[in-house]
């Protein structure tokens, strides 16, 4: 006997199709003013907010500085953590780059924000020398210098 052949309800599906496909999604740079070269690729040091205002003070010469709810981010040249280790409390951040950077899009935390700039410097070097940014901030958190004269990365 012959069956007219209908259409199957429930279709072949790839694997490719019964599961999506991740979005992966970098985590956002903190933009530096395009008029102030970043040659030396830059990083962010997160800092305490209570700490932003002493630090802003006691530092001869300041970059780019962002804040948020939480930090306050101050820009530094790449590979500024390269053989030292900063105190517990303070961020670092390669690349600048915040956020998270898995795939899934998380909410914020209740009370935060993206940093916002709130300095920017008066000559033409978005970056705060980061040798007496190290010292200051442990010297603010209690913490003792450490560094390692040998380090490669």
């Amino acid at each position: 006997m012959f069956r007219p052949h209908s259409r199957d309800p429930h279709p072949y599906r790839s694997a490719a199709t019964l599961r999506p496909t991740p979005v992966r999604r970098e985590p956002s740079r903190l933009p530096i003013p395009p008029q102030l070269p970043t040659s030396l690729g830059y990083d962010a040091v997160g800092t305490p907010r209570e700490h932003g205002e002493s630090i802003l003070d006691a530092l001869p010469r300041v970059g780019c500085v962002f804040a948020d709810d939480r930090h306050w981010w101050w820009i530094v040249p790449s590979g500024s953590h390269i053989g030292i280790t900063w105190p517990p409390s303070t961020t670092y951040a390669i690349g600048a780059r915040m956020g998270d950077p898995s795939w899934t899009v998380t909410r914020p935390r209740p009370g935060t924000s993206h940093p916002r700039l709130i300095h920017s410097p008066m000559d033409g070097s978005p970056y705060t020398p980061p040798i007496p940014l190290y010292f200051l901030t442990c010297r603010l958190t209690g913490s003792s210098p450490r560094w390692s004269l040998g380090a490669t990365e």
